[in-house]
């Protein structure tokens, strides 16, 4: 096992599946993957997504359209369709995760008013999910993450855990986007690597 070290698993859920309300193209390919690489770690993480009715993110609840961003509360939010709705099959893990491998669920994105991208926080930095002190508590330096969307939620996640001082080693080939714009995916991963992230494939943690 890695010692040191946490895989952390980025919203994969049924909504972002295939059938789902926002499906992420070929998201399901991931669900493979995270169940060979579970048993390498001793501490693994999931989020979701885990909304209320009319969240902030929902494009009907501005009766507007999925796809555009305007201004909440001086906040760049992306508009999206319903999705990941608290309790119901859509915010599920995906059925196929080896959901018992787990030890700690992290859900985000619950206040109405305020999205959450990242694992650690939400957008507007005002409230954590409480990851960054469980990771502390099981003396992890190391993160390896894989999830959707690799523009969005993995980026941010990637961002905040470099920013509180962890390692971070992004697993390439188990992450998707949704690439709003063409080249988006690509924007995304040079940033990251500029930034300080490892961007690696799942083949190489079992060297």
């Amino acid at each position: 096992m890695y010692k040191n070290s946490a895989l952390v698993m980025i919203d994969l859920q049924q909504d972002f599946c295939q059938y789902g309300s926002l499906y992420v193209p070929d998201a399901d390919a991931i669900i493979p993957i995270a169940n060979s690489l579970m048993p390498l770690f001793s501490v693994i993480v999931a989020t979701q997504d885990w909304h209320p009715k009319q969240h902030v993110s929902f494009a009907v609840t501005h009766d507007k359209e999925p796809g555009i961003s305007i201004m909440v509360d001086e906040i760049t939010q992306q508009l999206w369709p319903t999705h990941c709705v608290q309790h119901t099959s859509g915010a599920d893990l995906h059925h196929q995760l080896q959901v018992q491998r787990i030890t700690k669920f992290i859900r985000k994105g619950s206040a109405i008013n305020i999205d959450s991208y990242s694992a650690f926080f939400d957008n507007a930095k005002l409230n954590s999910t409480g990851l960054t002190e469980y990771l502390h508590q099981q003396q992890i330096n190391n993160l390896y993450l894989l999830g959707v969307a690799t523009e969005f939620c993995v980026k941010y996640s990637c961002q905040d855990a470099l920013a509180l001082g962890f390692t971070v080693n992004l697993i390439g080939d188990a992450c998707r986007g949704v690439e709003l714009q063409p080249g988006d995916i690509n924007k995304t991963l040079a940033g990251l690597i500029a930034q300080g992230v490892s961007v690696i494939d799942s083949a190489s943690l079992f060297n």
